[in-house]
């Protein structure tokens, strides 16, 4: 018996597959606990509509994840810091005070776990920090860090 998967089943396949199964596992495993469905004619057309419908979504975020890219590039964030001994910064600039930054300066919301930062900030100047926004799609905001 043919069945589609509507769920990853561990030594047969991933969701969204067609299956060959005996028709006793089919009956009594796999379509009891709605891990499958038998794959006929409506089920095979339903599976093909819905396989359009997610990569016309994922094209959709990949496009608006290039244009946030796109927005971030033009823009800088200021951090106003205290001055520690010496002319140092005093404490560090993590992700989360970057977002914070960007939302109050410029209106918009970064996900503060977006921001790769591999190490908080602890100087003065300008930095480039890369924003991933998308799996495919990394975008670079400045920040100024200023006394």
């Amino acid at each position: 018996m043919k069945v589609i998967l509507l769920e990853d089943v561990k030594t047969l396949g991933k969701k969204g597959e067609i299956v060959t199964v005996n028709d006793g596992y089919a009956r009594n495993f796999i379509l009891p606990k709605k891990l499958g469905l038998e794959a006929t004619g409506k089920n095979l057309n339903d599976l093909k509509l819905q396989k359009a419908h997610e990569e016309k979504r994922a094209k959709e975020l990949l496009e608006a994840a290039q244009e946030s890219a796109r927005s971030l590039e033009g823009k800088a964030v200021v951090i106003k810091m205290k001055a520690g001994e010496g002319g140092k910064l005093f404490g560090s600039v993590s992700s989360k005070e970057i977002a914070a930054a960007y939302k109050e300066q410029h209106g918009l919301e970064i996900d503060k776990k977006k921001i790769q930062l591999s190490d908080p900030i602890r100087a003065f100047g300008s930095f480039e920090v890369p924003v991933k926004l998308h799996p495919q799609v990394t975008g670079t905001l400045k920040v100024n860090v200023q006394e």
